[in-house]
């Protein structure tokens, strides 16, 4: 359980460019990734805006032509991002043991468009017109499945389905098969696509989503008095994590140290989080208890903040219950949400690789549109502009509907 275990590599596909520094770049400008929905007719909708990926072509994705016609979206974003990262961790797959090398590449909700195309298939063609792709396109697993036979990677292969919090507890829970010895190497994060008429039609009748529709780039607001709901977005992070000693082996580039992870649950209401953020709390002193950390040892969270009226608070609240009198007082916070909206499953992924680069290059992105804040959000939010600041441990964290919270600790690595 001593076994260190660092990120070598990262991939994102994501509304801000699916090249990490462009990703990176346009984050550290403030620039929104938010438009008007392209991809369908949103008339009749109350929210008619979201994160879309326009600059994506599935059929460069796979090695096989044929793969992009029987697999959803969101595997298709998954597999974009892997390759990005097995790219920028410049692993030779002919020296490492693939029966060592997992998979843990998840999805909140999974094929949801290969679900909705193929019942209105069922009811207006009869079952006979259903695809025999149904099922392997829309399962949730089949992310982690596809990657592992296109690399050939043989090590524990599986899909945690937590939400919002897929992304932190797949790298989490990697980071864990790691320590224990069972794997030395991942390729761990998540994907969504859910920007589609019932998706879209689903949280808009939960009046979760921002109906500021003439100013999309406007909409997500994290911490300000005048939110109004989460914009969708969609898009995929992948981690390579790795085995210290692994990837020293290697002459891997490393990005950061993973040194803590820590999960929980509200036990509280299916879609909200409890008053007080407990349970988001508990996660994060786990991950920093793992890490062998104290709350004023980091320097920097990224926060979940999605721009809902009671979750800012309650994120808020929680970040004080675990940093005390610091939370005021020397720690910086952001929402990178604000840009990208929330990819929900693939959430985390690239909130983590944000998170690295803020301790490559000592930059903290902003939160965007914060310009009214809310009275109860009275924390450093990096309003608006980024902030120069030496980052040596950052804290990611996500919390997904059902009452899942899961926390990430990257420090700056040191041999």
């Amino acid at each position: 359980m001593n076994r260190r275990v660092v990120i070598t590599g990262m991939g994102v596909a994501t509304p801000l460019g699916n090249d990490l520094e462009v990703f990176w770049k346009n984050l550290l400008e403030g620039r929104s990734g938010i438009v008007e929905i392209s991809r369908f007719d949103t008339t009749g909708y109350d929210c008619r805006i979201a994160g879309e990926i326009r600059d994506f072509d599935p059929k460069t994705v796979f090695n096989n032509p044929k793969d992009h016609k029987r697999t959803d979206r969101f595997s298709q974003l998954a597999m974009a991002a892997t390759k990005s990262a097995m790219r920028d961790c410049g692993i030779d797959l002919e020296k490492v043991d693939r029966d060592r090398f997992g998979v843990l590449v998840s999805s909140g909700i999974g094929g949801l468009k290969t679900l909705e195309d193929q019942h209105s298939a069922l009811v207006n063609k009869g079952p006979s017109r259903v695809s025999a792709f149904t099922i392997p396109m829309l399962i949730s697993n089949m992310a982690s499945g596809l990657i592992s036979m296109e690399f050939g990677l043989r090590g524990p292969n599986m899909c945690i389905v937590t939400a919002c919090a897929t992304s932190n507890n797949a790298i989490g829970e990697a980071w864990r098969i790691i320590k224990f010895g069972d794997a030395d190497i991942f390729l761990a994060g998540g994907s969504e696509a859910a920007i589609i008429p019932i998706g879209l039609g689903g949280f808009s009748a939960m009046k979760a989503l921002s109906t500021r529709n003439d100013e999309p780039q406007r909409a997500s607001r994290p911490f300000d008095r005048d939110r109004d709901g989460f914009v969708m977005g969609e898009g995929a992070g992948v981690m390579v994590v790795e085995e210290l000693e692994h990837a020293k082996a290697r002459g891997a580039k490393i990005w950061c140290e993973l040194s803590g992870y820590g999960l929980s649950g509200d036990a509280y209401h299916m879609t909200a989080p409890p008053p007080d953020g407990e349970g988001a709390a508990r996660a994060m002193k786990m991950a920093l208890n793992h890490a062998s950390l104290n709350p004023s040892d980091v320097d920097y969270v990224n926060a979940h903040a999605t721009s809902t009226g009671l979750g800012d608070i309650c994120e808020t609240r929680a970040i004080k219950t675990v940093f005390g009198d610091y939370a005021k007082n020397g720690l910086t916070i952001s929402s990178t949400k604000s840009m990208t909206g929330h990819l929900l499953g693939g959430a985390g992924a690239i909130e983590l690789a944000a998170c690295a680069m803020a301790i490559r290059d000592g930059k903290i992105p902003p939160t965007i549109n914060l310009e009214n804040p809310d009275p109860e959000c009275d924390l450093d939010y990096t309003p608006n502009v980024a902030r120069e600041k030496r980052v040596r441990i950052a804290v990611n964290n996500s919390f997904g509907f059902g009452g899942h919270n899961a926390t990430l600790v990257v420090t700056e690595f040191k041999d």
